[in-house]
């Protein structure tokens, strides 16, 4: 049964356009999948690999200014008069140079702060996010700063016979999102449960135990953050071409917060988790909105996630399993520790 849950899901989620029709609530659909992505690739390094980013906005929003200028182009100037003029590219070339630069982003970013761990490995992160917010704020010439970068062209898709197609309403916005989300969720399921996935998990059990059998402590963790920043900037590039304007408030501290509730009270370590997460935290305040007033809002969103916290503190989803009685030493991905010794 369990194997058909995520079929199921899928096909639950792609009938939602055929009967519904509000496209406010489809919109909300679009914005929680684009987010659910970003938390998907956060619970790589924090629920997997123990290491807890809170600059993992940075990536995202490094995602959608590198879709974005490229499919704009833009001209600057650099030291010594020295001119770099690029002429619009098109808009899915934006979307996979996008998932590349960043993730070569988190491979630079994954060498540096790996060196450290706990507290200073947090600071790190987000001094990094910070950094790419000040150099988004003040390069002008380039992001056209508090403006904001405008007129983004909308992700279109060449198909062989059959010419291109935008994805301009929200119906395809919302396929296209849940395209990329089963994607990723392939990628990562895929990852975590190879010998890969073992290695990760047992860093993040004990990683003295883990290095005394030979595991690379830094090999996996930094191939953790390349393939999370990777998915991180397709969330952003999806962002970007979705609302087609962005400025710097796309790294403002609070999406990385969004992320880690997400992950945190769906469950950490799991696959499902960013998913129900990002589900029921992405809707409380679409629901809320429609009987409370904004303060009421925040403070309902908060109180929620405090119960979760309190009630289920594995999360939702390993509290589910454990109701429906699932031997998570034979489902889970991060069970089988005995077998740590088979990763080189």
């Amino acid at each position: 049964m369990k194997r058909l849950l995520p079929w199921i899901a899928l096909v639950a989620f792609a009938s939602v356009p055929l009967w519904l029709k509000d496209p406010y609530l489809l919109n909300a659909f679009v914005t929680t999948g684009i987010f659910i992505i970003a938390a998907m690739s956060l619970n790589l390094l924090l629920g997997y690999t123990g290491q807890l980013s809170l600059g993992h906005v940075a990536f995202f929003g490094i995602g959608a200014y590198t879709s974005a200028l490229t499919a704009l182009g833009f001209d600057i100037e650099l030291i010594g008069g020295i001119r770099i003029v690029h002429e619009p590219w098109p808009v899915w070339l934006g979307f996979i140079i996008a998932i590349l630069f960043t993730g070569l982003c988190g491979y630079v970013v994954g060498k540096l702060s790996f060196r450290v761990r706990g507290a200073y490995f947090v600071i790190v992160t987000i001094s990094f996010a910070e950094v790419v917010r000040l150099v988004a704020l003040n390069w002008v010439e380039l992001t056209q700063g508090p403006l904001a970068l405008t007129s983004i062209p909308p992700l279109t898709l060449g198909l062989p016979g059959l010419g291109y197609f935008d994805f301009f309403s929200k119906q395809s916005n919302y396929y296209l999102v849940l395209g990329v989300v089963v994607i990723s969720y392939i990628i990562i399921s895929r990852l975590v449960n190879s010998r890969i996935g073992r290695a990760m998990v047992a860093l993040k059990e004990n990683e003295s135990l883990a290095v005394s059998v030979g595991i690379d402590v830094t090999r996996y963790l930094v191939l953790a953050a390349v393939v999370s920043a990777g998915i991180a900037g397709a969330a952003g590039s999806l962002y970007a071409h979705y609302l087609k304007i962005i400025d710097p408030d796309v790294f403002l501290f609070l999406y990385t917060v969004t992320m880690v509730i997400m992950v945190i009270t769906g469950g950490k370590g799991t696959l499902a988790g960013p998913l129900v997460g990002g589900l029921i935290f992405g809707f409380i305040p679409v629901v809320a909105r429609s009987f409370a007033a904004p303060e009421i809002q925040w403070i309902l969103y908060g109180l929620f996630m405090i119960l979760i916290v309190f009630v289920l503190p594995q999360g939702i989803v390993p509290a589910i399993e454990k109701w429906f009685g699932v031997d998570e030493t034979k489902e889970s991905v991060g069970a089988p520790k005995a077998k740590t010794q088979d990763v080189p």
